[in-house]
């Protein structure tokens, strides 16, 4: 009775199992096992085949050890044999030593394609021309411009579908990972870099996109809708947005880029190299911080600021006649 029991239970599972991976993404929007582009197809072929090797290692090592406890228990006229002396078993060493081995050597030759294949700023092989979306995280949204259309939107990511989709990603608030679970994985949003992410959608359909990272109070409203449309429809939106929204000014970025949650919204035209200046200010801070702590540190020594280039004289531009 207790055997069948025992039988019951470890039958339960893999139906548990089942049952798990079936809801992990609590709904079709948000799973990345219901992938609708190329990178997300790649990526869950990826975990898909790395579950199951480990699979091989891990499933009959639960069974054994449920099977040796309920085999060895304390129990009168147990029938298990009794071999204190025992201590080596080559072909056991060879087995339970040789097949992890291989599957190591099998997942770190796929690991290593893989991660040269869905290198996130490679290309995707296409015949059609990619279209670039400039994505800034702000706090709690999210800012795509169209640098080729002349409009941007605000957690609104429209997209034609059967082109590759040409990211450039940075931040003008705290880290964030820009994401849209069936399209591909994540990619860091940081201030003074961008980032660049290629995607694609297959088909027509609406998505669900986030911030996968903490960025502060309202970080859990951060998401953003998706829409791949045909590419006549995504003409005529274009269209729509240039003819009936109102233009975004410098002002209006400022404005914008301060911490608040808002609904969606489109612009008929955006500053010219925005994306850029939101890009390079942080790093022209970096630079203006890093060269006043060197001042600082030199004036603590005791010695002078100097402002001479390299290679010439403090009061000229003449050469100063050292050798580098």
């Amino acid at each position: 009775m207790k055997f069948r029991k025992t039988m019951r239970r470890l039958a339960a599972f893999p139906v548990l199992t089942a049952l798990l991976l079936a809801v992990s993404g609590c709904s079709n929007q948000v799973s990345v096992l219901n992938p609708k582009g190329p990178i997300a197809e790649q990526q869950r072929d990826l975990m898909i085949i790395s579950l199951v090797l480990c699979c091989i290692v891990i499933v009959p090592v639960l069974i054994l050890t449920a099977f040796i406890f309920w085999r060895y228990r304390d129990k009168k006229e147990r029938k298990a044999s009794y071999t204190p002396n025992w201590a080596h078993s080559t072909k056991l060493e060879l087995v339970w030593w040789g097949i992890p081995i291989v599957i190591i050597l099998i997942l770190a030759v796929i690991t290593a394609k893989s991660t040269y294949a869905l290198e996130p700023s490679k290309p995707l092989k296409s015949d059609v021309k990619p279209l670039t979306v400039q994505v800034t995280s702000l706090n709690w949204k999210w800012l795509f411009q169209y640098p080729e259309q002349g409009i941007a939107s605000v957690n609104e990511l429209m997209i034609p579908e059967g082109v590759p989709i040409r990211f450039e990603i940075t931040a003008d608030s705290p880290m964030n990972s820009f994401w849209i679970p069936q399209l591909g994985g994540q990619m860091y949003a940081m201030s003074g870099m961008a980032m660049t992410l290629y995607l694609q959608a297959d088909g027509p359909g609406h998505y669900w996109g986030s911030g996968a990272n903490f960025t502060g109070t309202d970080f859990a409203k951060m998401y953003f809708d998706v829409d791949a449309v045909s590419k006549e429809q995504f003409g005529k939106w274009v269209d729509e947005v240039k003819t009936s929204s109102p233009a975004l000014t410098a002002e209006g970025y400022d404005k914008l880029a301060e911490p608040s949650t808002t609904d969606k919204q489109t612009f008929s035209s955006f500053p010219e190299g925005l994306f850029e200046q939101t890009v390079v200010k942080y790093a022209a801070s970096a630079q203006q911080e890093e060269a006043a702590a060197d001042d600082n540190a030199a004036k603590a020594d005791g010695g002078s600021v100097s402002t001479a280039i390299p290679g010439q004289s403090e009061g000229g531009n003449e050469p100063s006649g050292e050798q580098p």
